[in-house]
């Protein structure tokens, strides 16, 4: 078995749940207590992990900058998560929100002159069309 399958897999079953789990709690509290509470989860996870393999952190400047800024795009993707499953369904907004792999294929192929194969940019354009029979 390829060594990314099994943390491929593991992603696929926590962000689906992640992504299940706050049409409940809005129910219950705001989308800004939400994200206050999950960043709190995170932390404290994150610390225990860090902690329990000994880790030490690089400290290149640009690294660290650029983790920074995806730190806030994640949070921001989050809360905007939050709202959008406290105002609508969950199947739509987890389902049209997974979809960010396809704006990343795009940044890559622009930015970092990745390709794809013809095979791949089938299934891009399917999953752009999957976003109109989706909300349609």
């Amino acid at each position: 078995m390829a060594a990314w399958i099994l943390p491929t897999v593991g992603a696929f079953i926590f962000w689906g749940i992640w992504a299940f789990i706050p049409k409940i709690t809005v129910r219950y509290i705001s989308p800004k207590s939400a994200m206050v509470f999950e960043v709190l989860g995170a932390m404290i996870f994150a610390v225990i992990v860090l902690a329990t393999i000994r880790f030490h952190p690089d400290t290149h400047p640009r690294g660290i900058l650029l983790a920074l800024f995806t730190g806030i795009l994640g949070f921001s993707g989050a809360l905007c998560f939050l709202y959008a499953v406290s105002k609508g369904p969950v199947s739509l907004v987890a389902t049209l929100s997974a979809l960010y792999p396809v704006l990343a294929v795009i940044l890559a192929m622009l930015f970092l002159h990745e390709s794809i194969t013809l095979k791949q940019g089938a299934g891009i354009i399917l999953a752009v069309f999957s976003i109109l029979l989706i909300t349609s």
